[in-house]
């Protein structure tokens, strides 16, 4: 049996009430009804509690939707105006092919089709790399700046990277700033430290490096190309913008984060200095998948062999 709900027995003593006081104003003051709701029942009561129910809300007549002619036009269109222009798109189904609804509609319509369209990506189709073919051929070098939360005395250091392209060999070293000056200091110790002879070196356009984004005079070098041109390096710069193309370093200073970055706690240059030696005397004996598994040292050491 269903449940007549409370607020339908509460309408029918309003109605008993006007049948037996013929006072609608009475009955809704009474009651805390309006009386234009009073008469509302009053038009649908036959006496049964069933025809004081809730009735629906829905419209009697509903509009007439779209065919499915007019839904390819306003697709075709849409997708002739790239999806933006929808107003020149709407102008264009009124005039020439007499779409009868308005401009909210046709809009709203757009609306709904495009949270429909997939989302179509470009797919970016990287060009053949040539890989180095031997330690030294090409070394990849960036700058890192030392997250804030590692230094308890709030000074700036960073961390120049040198990534081999072909061993994925690694050499750090901390600095107080990056300049030139600083880049061709790490340029000396990399020389000495690097257990391989280096033909090119790789970096990106930062002022620390080069000074071409500042000067169109190509004979003005900064003093880390001028070390480069003393040790017979090659220099190489990617293209503006484009850390993607500096790749290996780049991916060797998301590895830092997780494996020293996090961890680090440095109170001074030397202290910080110290802790990266630390790490660096390990980051060549991981394994790295790209090396099918082996170290950067047992790659280094197998071509070390046949040279």
């Amino acid at each position: 049996m269903e449940k007549i709900p409370q607020e339908v027995y509460r309408r029918q003593r309003v109605m008993e009430y006007c049948r037996k006081h013929g006072n609608i104003s009475e009955a809704a003051r009474r009651y805390g009804y309006s009386r234009k709701t009073v008469h509302k029942w009053l038009k649908r009561w036959d006496g049964r509690k069933e025809s004081l129910y809730d009735r629906s809300r829905a419209p009697h007549r509903k509009a007439r939707g779209h065919s499915e002619q007019e839904l390819r036009l306003i697709r075709r269109l849409a997708k002739k105006h790239k999806w933006q222009d929808i107003i020149a798109a709407y102008q264009e189904a009124s005039q020439r092919y007499g779409y009868p609804y308005c401009y909210e509609t046709f809009k709203r319509k757009v609306e709904e089709m495009r949270r429909e369209k997939p989302v179509k990506r470009k797919r970016r189709k990287n060009k053949p790399y040539k890989r180095a073919a031997y330690p030294g051929q090409k070394v990849q070098v960036d700058v890192k700046y030392v997250p804030a939360e590692c230094v308890t005395s709030g000074a700036k250091y960073y961390v120049y990277v040198a990534v081999d392209e072909c061993s994925r060999w690694s050499y750090h070293q901390m600095y107080e700033e990056h300049s030139t000056y600083s880049s061709a200091q790490f340029l000396e110790e990399l020389m000495r430290k690097a257990p391989f002879p280096i033909r090119k070196i790789q970096t990106d356009n930062g002022t620390e490096f080069t000074n071409k984004q500042l000067t169109n005079d190509a004979a003005k070098k900064t003093l880390f190309e001028e070390k480069l041109k003393e040790y017979g390096i090659l220099h190489q710069l990617i293209r503006i913008a484009t850390p993607r193309h500096n790749g290996k370093v780049e991916r060797q200073n998301r590895i830092d984060e997780v494996r020293f970055y996090s961890r680090l706690r440095m109170y001074s240059l030397n202290d910080g200095r110290k802790q990266l030696a630390v790490y660096q005397s390990k980051t060549n004996t991981y394994w790295k998948h790209c090396l099918g598994m082996k170290s950067p040292k047992e790659v280094v050491e197998k071509y070390l062999g046949v040279m």
